[in-house]
């Protein structure tokens, strides 16, 4: 298929050919089989048998009741695919119970069936600003398996208490039916908790709630100290997203990090090492998260040392914790840039196997061993695997997977994540692409985000757009500030093409 663009075109439909065109290039399925639609069409809300089960421990693998407690869920202003609700509870000496619920995603998309197969090779939604690929028919994930307000709902909780330090200490998982009290979106609650904006309507709606995400809000922090303590790296990051004014990309918004989505970041890294621990302690075999130490050390430390500091000559996790927490402090206002250059000299991550008496190399970005993805199950199939080995384990039952099997399914969804990305990013690209069609000449300063024999990238500062550059990117490497002028785009390919100014 032929993508052309021009003067006046509608960009809408013109980034959804690319969308669709790169999908498919990619080996990801941009449209279900006739057989999912059909499921998908006859599926029913999942009902469940309640116990009357209280306490942190199950006597039973019968569902518990907890419709009555104050979950809420916090996400994207415009998301229906919820996948987890929070509550939390004092105890004593200080301590705070947590219990994550997390949409019972399994109960609905059995294994092997048409939508589970087209999960299985997608193996994530793909969000683009043209069209979103759900990896579950949006019946599903936005509606029956979707943790959607004042709906009653069945969900597994991983249920844990951290004292007054910010360590995890008792912890379970159990199948539970839950009632979203609230649906609340990141930006109003970053805005409220930080003091600088009205309390969001659908909290002041509900008796309570107010204090609860505040006592959220307190925990994560805490959760939050500890990592860093141990060596956890501190971020923030940018992510944009294409403003149309009618059908035309008019600019790129910048959304950024803020204590609402840390919020549920912490909780979320919380629950998936305590998964971890729960299949571990039955003997269950699971499919790890893993970011291995950096190859690319040698060029943090060169950065760091740039910037007047000093790291270690090997790779240190918790020493380059402390020169990112300094930085922040220093220079908040390019401290994102920073964040970025670190970001891609880390390097992606990857999906293995472990065994339940084997020791991982676990993420040096987060400074785990034992950590998981298990809390987004409409979303990504890792944590639908996942949820199949928990309620095996919950149930006393044989693993549902072959040993063989899960390691190829780890190995696919970080080959198909890299793919996902890929669409994402040309998405980006040529919405970019589109917004400086008309500034070829214009010079822009940047920093150096990609440089490897494959060719050397910058992101511009404003709009914050990334292309190649093809001339004059001799002895520059990620991190170098540079400026750049426009010479070529080409929306159709995503090419945005700069020369050192």
């Amino acid at each position: 298929m032929t993508i052309s663009t021009h003067e006046g075109q509608d960009h809408r439909a013109f980034l959804k050919q690319i969308a669709r065109k790169a999908m498919a290039e990619y080996g990801l399925l941009p449209d279900f089989s006739p057989s999912a639609i059909s499921q998908a069409q006859q599926a029913q809300p999942a009902n469940a048998q309640v116990s009357a089960v209280g306490g942190t421990t199950a006597a039973s693998a019968a569902p518990r009741d907890l419709r009555q407690r104050l979950w809420c869920s916090i996400d994207n202003d415009d998301s229906m695919d919820l996948d987890q609700l929070t509550v939390c509870e004092s105890q004593p000496a200080g301590a705070v119970r947590i219990l994550v619920a997390i949409a019972d995603v399994d109960a609905l998309v059995a294994a092997g069936s048409p939508i589970d197969q087209h999960a299985r090779q997608n193996t994530t939604s793909v969000y683009t600003a043209a069209e979103m690929f759900p990896m579950l028919p949006e019946r599903l994930s936005t509606d029956l398996t979707s943790l959607a307000y004042n709906q009653e709902r069945p969900a597994l909780v991983v249920d844990f208490v951290v004292d007054a330090s910010g360590s995890t200490g008792e912890a379970t998982v159990y199948r539970a039916l839950v009632l979203n009290r609230a649906k609340l979106a990141y930006n109003s609650v970053a805005v409220w908790i930080e003091g600088h904006g009205p309390m969001p309507a659908a909290m002041a709606a509900v008796s309570g709630m107010a204090e609860q995400v505040r006592a959220q809000d307190e925990v994560a922090q805490r959760l939050r100290k500890s990592r860093y303590e141990r060596g956890a790296l501190d971020f923030q990051t940018i992510e944009t997203r294409p403003v149309f004014d009618g059908n035309s990309v008019h600019d790129l918004s910048e959304e950024r990090d803020n204590r609402a989505h840390q919020l549920i970041e912490d909780f979320m890294v919380a629950a998936n090492g305590v998964t971890v621990k729960f299949l571990q302690a039955r003997g269950f075999p699971s499919i790890r998260r893993v970011v291995r130490s950096p190859e690319r050390w040698d060029r943090l430390v060169a950065l760091a040392g740039q910037l007047g500091a000093r790291l270690p000559a090997a790779p240190d996790s918790r020493a380059l914790s402390e020169f990112l927490t300094a930085r922040r402090a220093a220079d908040p206002v390019r401290f994102p840039d920073l964040s970025l250059s670190v970001i891609k000299l880390l390097g992606a991550g990857e999906y293995v196997v472990e065994g339940p008496n084997e020791t991982g190399e676990g993420h040096f970005g987060l400074a785990v061993k034992d950590y998981t993805h298990s809390t987004a199950p409409n979303r990504r199939f890792p944590d639908l695997v996942t949820q199949r080995l928990l309620k095996a384990a919950i149930a006393g039952t044989p693993v549902p997977y072959a040993a063989a099997d899960l390691g190829e399914i780890a190995t696919h969804c970080t080959d198909m994540e890299d793919e996902a990305h890929k669409v994402e990013r040309l998405v980006r690209k040529a919405a970019g692409a589109l917004l400086l069609e008309s500034q070829i000449g214009s010079v822009f300063d940047g920093i150096v985000t990609g440089a490897s024999p494959k060719g050397t990238w910058v992101r511009i500062f404003h709009p914050p757009v990334e292309g190649r550059v093809v001339r004059g990117f001799e002895g520059v490497d990620v991190g170098d500030r540079l400026r750049v002028r426009l010479t070529h785009t080409d929306a159709a390919r995503g090419f945005i093409d700069f020369v050192k100014a």
